[in-house]
């Protein structure tokens, strides 16, 4: 069992204010990821967990044991944690085979030789690199190494795994490649796990919660597709996505019914219970749609009178898919086509969109008021 309660945390660096009133909770087995840009505090926030920082403020629990109290300078070793990290530079010892790297945390535990060789072996197993148990780190690939360094990690069997940006060092199969490694990992294991990334394809692809991270201060917690459908604000709706998210500035008018929208793309209407819970009843004012780039179809005809002709900016096909720009008047909107296809700038094309899928936020709070259904 490893729930991870992480309550009103602030941490300084000098006068620099780095985690601000951090609240977050991972329940037992959670593939937690912190993620956001550099600098937002997430790899802070896995170090204060770790142990490896104190914060000046806030209390963290692991299976209700208080592990930090920074009011009465309370702070566990991180011995006591009952946890493993992996870092972004492997931290393998040079001197030593891949078998002496991974059993020299065991030793420290005192465990059998046979305990101790049982676990190399499956750890060593489990990440498919038992072939290099005798070799050392200098005969190794960058991916081999990594795998090492989170076998040396499960080897121990810590009932959390910290891993901060493990797979940044590795070029772009390898880290595919490692993303299913870790995810089947996660499956087998059932071990909680906090991962720390700004890399927004591996939150998605593995984790069960993402935590988005901005200047210090957590922004919005979800599962990967809740995140992806709806962002709570404009950052988050900016941040995740690739190809980016298609802002598009319009205006809207509330009522006790809904909501009416008028702008470039035609006017819309969307019902109350499509709407969050403190979106506007009455009044008018500027919103900002967010389209994005799959959820748009191209045609060379008109296909429904909804259609919006646009003409072709650009168009770069990338094998599997098409990426494609079109303007509408002042507007341009990046569609994602799937397979190959050509258009010739200043073509004419007509784009169909599902108003369902729209998210709908407001320009001046920047919070969502219309869900994606």
């Amino acid at each position: 069992m490893s729930k991870i309660e992480l309550r009103h945390i602030d941490k300084y660096y000098g006068k620099n204010h780095i985690l601000k009133d951090v609240n977050l909770t991972i329940e037992d087995g959670d593939f937690m990821t912190l993620l956001g840009p550099s600098g937002c505090g997430k790899t802070t926030t896995l170090r204060v967990v770790s142990g490896l920082e104190k914060p000046q403020g806030g209390t963290i629990h692991i299976d209700g044991k208080e592990i930090v109290n920074a009011a009465e300078a309370h702070f566990a070793p991180p011995s006591e944690r009952g946890l493993n990290l992996v870092f972004q530079s492997y931290a393998l010892w040079p001197h030593m085979t891949v078998r002496e790297n991974i059993s020299f945390g065991l030793k420290i535990q005192k465990l059998s030789k046979e305990e101790q060789e049982k676990r190399v072996q499956s750890a060593l197993k489990r990440m498919q690199i038992a072939q290099y148990i005798d070799r050392y780190p200098s005969e190794l690939s960058g991916g081999q190494q990594q795998r090492v360094a989170i076998a040396r990690a499960i080897a121990s069997e810590p009932h959390l795994l910290l891993l901060d940006e493990p797979l940044s060092n590795l070029d772009a199969k390898l880290r595919v490649d490692m993303r299913s490694e870790l995810k089947r990992l996660h499956t087998e294991t059932g071990t909680t796990m906090i991962y720390v990334t700004h890399d927004q394809t591996e939150a998605l692809t593995m984790s069960t919660k993402i935590a988005i991270f901005r200047e210090g201060v957590i922004v919005q917690i979800a599962p990967p597709l809740e995140l992806y459908n709806n962002p709570c604000n404009l950052y988050v709706a900016d941040f995740i996505g690739n190809p980016r998210i298609n802002f598009v500035q319009a205006q809207a008018e509330y009522d006790t019914k809904g909501m009416r929208v008028h702008g470039p793309l035609g006017d819309m209407t969307f019902s109350r219970e499509d709407m969050t819970e403190d979106a506007p009843t009455s009044g008018s004012g500027a919103v900002v749609l967010g389209i994005r780039p799959e959820q748009l179809c191209i045609n060379t005809a008109r296909l429904s009178p909804s259609d919006i002709e646009a003409h072709i900016y650009t168009s770069m096909p990338a094998g599997s898919e098409t990426l494609i720009t079109v303007k509408k008047d002042d507007t341009t909107m990046v569609i994602k086509a799937l397979g190959i296809t050509h258009y010739n700038p200043d073509q004419t094309v007509y784009v169909a969109l599902d108003t369902k899928k729209i998210n709908v936020f407001d320009k001046q709070s920047e919070r969502l008021v219309k869900y994606s259904r």
